[in-house]
């Protein structure tokens, strides 16, 4: 509270000087140069011998810890920076991407050849920790793709998600490794 006598500095202004008259709103002081001048009781500030009337450190540092208390918040697991930006790993598993001719494959063949493709292409993501895999089915039939969602469905430690439809269109599956299942 301040009153008549007491010295006050000005907010946003460079000046001082001691309180003469005070009312409601407003608080009229006689500057160091000897001016008379009011303003606002929101706009002054008590001091003491000179100095503004400062907390202590220990005060301060009690302050926030209190307010520090009420603010925290459990920390989520948000990814790395170098893995939210890492392009995931793609496996193309068209059946001309793994072999130079087709030619005396059976239809049987060339499904299961793709499967152990994408089966060692998995378990090598999951043996080196990369978090995203894609794997490039193609649009076909779905025969391909309903043995993929069967062979990777039988991983627990796995989410499937259909990949970036801008991207792949509708022949991708994105495949996320859990790295530290519960």
């Amino acid at each position: 509270m301040i009153k008549v006598g007491d010295m006050v500095s000005v907010l946003d202004e460079p000046i001082t000087g001691k309180v003469i008259s005070v009312n409601a709103e407003e608080i009229t002081i006689e500057t160091e140069d000897g001016f008379d001048m009011t303003f606002f009781v929101k706009e002054v500030v008590k001091i003491q011998s000179g100095e503004m009337i400062v907390p202590s450190y220990e005060e301060v540092h009690k302050n926030l810890q209190e307010k520090e208390i009420f603010k925290k918040k459990p920390k989520r697991a948000a990814p790395k920076p170098k893995e939210r930006h890492l392009p995931p790993m793609e496996v193309d598993l068209h059946i001309h991407k793994l072999v130079k001719s087709t030619k005396g494959m059976t239809n049987h063949e060339m499904v299961t050849l793709q499967l152990d493709t994408a089966k060692r292409q998995l378990d090598f993501a999951i043996h080196k920790r990369i978090p995203k895999v894609v794997f490039i089915h193609g649009v076909g039939q779905g025969v391909l793709k309903e043995e993929l969602t069967y062979l990777f469905g039988r991983y627990d430690n796995v989410k499937i998600s259909d990949a970036d439809y801008k991207k792949y269109g509708l022949g991708a599956m994105e495949i996320y490794i859990v790295q530290n299942p519960n």
